[in-house]
C-alpha cells in the first residue's frame, strides 16, 4: 500500500520512483522496528553505497513518507496513513518499540506557540521516552487522554 501510494506521489511531483528509493522504502516498511541508515545499507539488493541511502531517506523524509527518529538516529515508515507534518513518538526505552501517536492538540499548540513568537515552522517532532505497556508488567496504568 504505501509503496503504491509512494509510486503514484513520485509520479504525481514529477519525481522519480528508483530502485534504490523502492528498496530504502521497503525496507523501512518491512522492518518491525525503527532502523538505521547502515542497516538499512546491509539490506539493499546489490552493491548500494551509503550515500545512495542517505538520499534516498532525505527524499522520504521530505515526501512525508518516512519519519526520522532524531534522539534513536532511526528511520520508521510514517504508521498514519497520510503525510503530515509533524509526528509524536512514545519511545520505550527498555524493548525499542517505537509507536507513532497523534496528539491533536499538538499541532495547534506548535503553529500558535509559533506565530506568537514571529516563527515560520517547517516541522516539528515530539518524542517521549519511558516504558511501554509490555514491558511495565503488572505496574502498568493508562495514563494520558485520546484525543
Amino acid at each position: 500500500m504505501i509503496l503504491n501510494d509512494a509510486e503514484k506521489h513520485c509520479e504525481k511531483i514529477g519525481g522519480r520512483f528508483t530502485a534504490p528509493r523502492r528498496a530504502v522504502l521497503s525496507v523501512i516498511i518491512d522492518s518491525d522496528k525503527p532502523i538505521g541508515a547502515y542497516d538499512i545499507l546491509k539490506k539493499m539488493p546489490g552493491d548500494v553505497k551509503p550515500p545512495t541511502v542517505y538520499r534516498a531517506l532525505e527524499f522520504w523524509e521530505q515526501e512525508g513518507f518516512i519519519h526520522r527518529i532524531g534522539s534513536l538516529n532511526l528511520y520508521t515508515a510514517c504508521k498514519a496513513g497520510h503525510r503530515h507534518s509533524g509526528a509524536q513518538f512514545l519511545i520505550c526505552d527498555d524493548c525499542g518499540n517505537v509507536t507513532e501517536t497523534h496528539t491533536c492538540a499538538i499541532p495547534d499548540i506548535c503553529t500558535a506557540t509559533a506565530e506568537k513568537n514571529k516563527f515560520k515552522l517547517r516541522g516539528w517532532f515530539l518524542e517521549l521516552h519511558g516504558q511501554c505497556h509490555s514491558c511495565q508488567g503488572d505496574l502498568a496504568t493508562n495514563v494520558g487522554c485520546a484525543c
